[in-house]
């Protein structure tokens, strides 16, 4: 199964298996003006989420911990990414979207990921 990545040692490693991973769900997955794709990429420090339309290759709404809002605020990475959902979610719905596509972006379903996920929900986007 591969998909052209290069298999390194140690952190390259785990970059590589998390690049297979994106590839193949994104072979599934494609963002329509309907419902756009929710992308979420994740550092070791910082998190960001993106709206965008695969169809006309725009970004529709954008939110990161790099935020002046977010930035340095109270909490550990969870609760930014709590708070990050929420805030992309409120942007996703300013810019006239209801339903969205998840892209966890190769990673796994939990932490960050799944508090992001969470928060946007809650805030009112439809997965």
């Amino acid at each position: 199964m591969a998909f052209g990545v290069k298999i390194a040692k140690g952190d390259a490693y785990k970059r590589a298996a998390i690049k297979r991973r994106h590839i193949r769900v994104r072979k599934r997955i494609s963002g329509t003006p309907e419902r756009p794709r929710l992308v979420v990429t994740r550092s070791n420090r910082n998190l960001t989420a993106q709206v965008i339309d695969d169809i006309a290759g725009h970004t529709l709404a954008s939110a990161s911990t790099l935020d002046a809002s977010i930035r340095g605020g109270e909490g550990d990475k969870s609760a930014q990414a709590q708070q990050v959902g929420a805030l992309v979610a409120e942007r996703a719905k300013a810019a006239g979207v209801e339903a969205v596509v998840f892209d966890r972006g190769g990673n796994q379903y939990a932490g960050r990921i799944a508090a992001l996920a969470d928060a946007a929900r809650e805030a009112g986007l439809k997965f």
